[in-house]
Parts: structure tokens; C-alpha cells; sequence
């Protein structure tokens, strides 16, 4: 007859009362021993012991909220849990539809770059520009063209003047190195 081991010991921290996912702790899994107390409508109920508090809110059939942890000792809110949680998602969202994330959009070309081509870079800078991201041009050297970097700069400044009513500078490389950069950024 084959004997099977024994399965791992799986005390300890494995057989505690888990804590919900949520942000607070609610109720019976406040571990504080004493916590001050704010009732539902805003009066303060002073420094309690976690049982009369809990059964504070028990009589009152709202639940015990630790909304401050961290404070000495901790702040407990009696209120309806279910309404508290559905009001800070509602918080969340709106401050995600107000929030506007600006990215930056990076177009890359040569100091002998035509007059098609620059066309396409502008429309597709114009375009970035319109959905409110930065647009950076970089134009780069290679070997000998390092000759030319007052070409290139005089192409970047035809650029600030084509785009000069849909955008403003944001930032302008040093003259240094074998790469120039413009940043522009959107007119508000």
C-alpha cells in the first residue's frame, strides 16, 4: 500500500479572518482596540472601545467605517457602507472624465526633408495638436550632414511659423550634438 505525504501546515497567517479587498475596514475587521467615533449625521461620539462602537452601530443598523487609520486613535464613521462605497466610485469617475491625459507625439525628419513630405508632417502635427498632445520634431545627423545643422534649424524655424496659430513652443534644443528637437504644445 503507498502512503501519501502529508499535506503543508497552513497555520499561522493562512487561518486569520481575511480582510475584504476594499479600502476600508468595516465593522468586525477594525483591529484597533479603541477608536473615535463620528456618528452618521456628523456629531462626534468621542474615543470608544471597539465593542461599544460596534455596538453603537449595530443598534443603530448602519455599520462602524474606519476612515482614518492612521490617526491617534483611529476614526471610525458610522454609516450605511453600501451608499459610502457607491459615492466614492461616483467621485472616481467623475474626476476620470475630468482628468485629460496629454501624450507625446514624436515626428521624425531629415534637413533635406521636401516640401510634400513636410506637408504630411504638418497635417499629421496639426492633427496630434488638435487632440491636445505635444508634438516633438527631431532631426537627426549622420556622419558629415553634422555640416547642415543650420539647415535643419532653419527648417524648424519654418515650422514654428507654420504652426505658429495652432501651437506654441514648448521647448527648443541645445545647439549642440548631432540632434535638434522642437516641442510644441497646444494652444489652450
Amino acid at each position: 500500500m503507498k502512503t501519501f505525504p502529508k499535506p503543508a501546515f497552513r497555520g499561522g497567517r493562512f487561518n486569520r479572518p481575511q480582510t475584504p479587498p476594499d479600502t476600508h475596514r468595516i465593522n468586525e475587521f477594525i483591529t484597533a482596540r479603541e477608536v473615535r467615533v463620528i456618528a452618521a449625521d456628523g456629531e462626534q461620539l468621542g474615543v470608544l472601545q471597539i465593542k461599544d462602537a460596534l455596538q453603537k452601530a449595530q443598534e443603530l443598523e448602519l455599520d462602524l467605517v474606519e476612515v482614518s487609520p492612521g490617526a491617534k486613535p483611529p476614526v471610525c464613521k458610522i454609516l450605511d457602507y453600501g451608499k459610502f462605497k457607491y459615492k466614492e466610485q461616483k467621485k472616481e469617475a467623475e474626476a476620470r472624465k475630468n482628468r485629460s491625459e496629454t501624450s507625446l507625439k514624436e515626428l521624425r525628419l531629415r534637413y533635406r526633408t521636401d516640401v510634400g513630405d513636410l506637408e504630411v508632417k504638418l497635417k499629421q502635427a496639426r492633427d496630434f495638436l488638435a487632440e491636445g498632445d505635444k508634438v516633438k520634431f527631431v532631426m537627426r545627423f549622420k556622419g558629415r550632414e553634422a555640416m547642415y545643422l543650420d539647415i535643419g534649424r532653419e527648417k524648424l524655424d519654418q515650422i514654428v511659423e507654420r504652426l505658429k496659430d495652432v501651437a506654441t513652443v514648448d521647448e527648443r534644443s541645445p545647439t549642440s550634438g548631432r540632434q535638434i528637437h522642437i516641442t510644441f504644445a497646444p494652444i489652450k
